[in-house]
């Protein structure tokens, strides 16, 4: 009786099926799906679970001995919560908060027992209702009663003061997937210096397209932000570029696997801590010193000062959205033309 060697045994189906269904590259790219996910869900459940103030910039309006009393009180409160300074009058704090110096200011009143809180709920519904709190209690405290003046009240359709992020958000990712369908429709050929620069340009177009798209849903159309549309229209297109050029240079230096860096940096890092939901004070340390860095953190900062601040303190968010523009153009342009230079 003759024997069959191993080279002749017929292979196992099922397995045969399974390595045609589930190829090494497709094992590969499950593995950063699944990587990606659990990045999602520790960075945003890090960022969001549990707030709390954490040296939030407020000053302190009284005469003299009694607000470096009161200074040192806040500034030995558990936890840190406040970064107190004595501000010389009302007008000078409201000045602050506008210009984004203060989150908020106690005035205490020399003469009565009533003291005035003022916030800003156009910087952040949360962090202003997390200050009044805190303030109201530590007033209780003392037999003393408490007002609220709110400086830049966020607009009532604004709800949560949240539509500066949601806005921000939406360029970030029109600019993240128009590059990538840019690149992927056009299959795996390596990019050109005349195609990368095409790319760039329709990237350019659909940036002013898209700026001025929602400008105009979250301004005229919805009513759900104040301020210059105009302003809000530079703010989106530099955005959606900025994002857009980022995701072209990442996909001309590693290929489809760029996606998913950037989704990394702009969804899964940016997004928690862009200060959306909850203003940067009250974001724990890490998401709170990444977020005026990343796209979504300049973006909504930028948006949240055009509607509710005259645009002050936006120049380090626009120096920030345009270094990323640039970057991201010069290293889809050097990318592509040192890949067609090798042989």
């Amino acid at each position: 009786m003759t024997q069959t060697t191993g080279a002749d045994t017929p292979r196992n189906p099922f397995l045969a099926e399974v390595k045609d269904a589930v190829t090494p590259r497709a094992t590969l790219l499950v593995i950063g799906v699944v990587a990606l996910h659990l990045l999602f869900i520790a960075s945003y459940v890090g960022a969001l679970h549990d707030p709390k103030p954490k040296d939030v910039p407020f000053g302190v309006v009284a005469p003299e001995a009694a607000a470096q009393q009161a200074v040192t009180r806040l500034a030995n409160l558990p936890g840190d919560p406040l970064d107190p300074r004595v501000v010389p009058d009302e007008a000078t704090a409201r000045t602050k908060i506008l210009n984004r110096e203060l989150d908020g200011a106690l005035l205490i009143a020399p003469d009565g027992t009533t003291d005035t809180l003022l916030v800003a709920t156009g910087g952040g519904r949360v962090l202003a209702s997390t200050l009044e709190t805190l303030v109201t209690t530590l007033e209780k405290s003392e037999a003393r009663t408490l007002r609220t003046i709110d400086v830049a009240p966020a607009d009532r359709h604004d709800a949560n003061g949240l539509s500066s992020f949601y806005v921000t958000v939406g360029w970030c990712v029109g600019g993240y997937l128009c590059a990538s369908i840019m690149t992927i429709s056009s299959g795996a050929g390596r990019p050109t210096s005349r195609r990368s620069l095409i790319r760039l340009i329709a990237m350019a177009l659909v940036a002013i397209a898209g700026g001025l798209g929602g400008a105009l849903i979250v301004g005229p159309i919805l009513g759900a932000l104040p301020g210059s549309t105009a302003a809000l229209w530079g703010l989106g297109a530099l955005i959606i570029f900025a994002v857009g050029a980022a995701t072209l240079a990442s996909q001309a230096l590693f290929g489809l696997a760029g996606i998913g860096l950037v989704i990394l940096i702009v969804v899964i890092l940016g997004n928690p801590s862009a200060g959306g939901a909850l203003p940067p004070p009250l974001l724990p340390p890490f998401w709170r010193e990444i977020g005026p860095a990343l796209p979504p953190g300049a973006g909504t900062w930028a948006a949240r000062s055009i509607a509710y601040f005259k645009g002050n303190d936006i120049t380090a968010a626009l120096l920030t959205l345009s270094a990323w523009a640039a970057a991201g153009t010069a290293i889809t342009l050097l990318a592509a033309r040192l890949r067609n230079r090798k042989p």
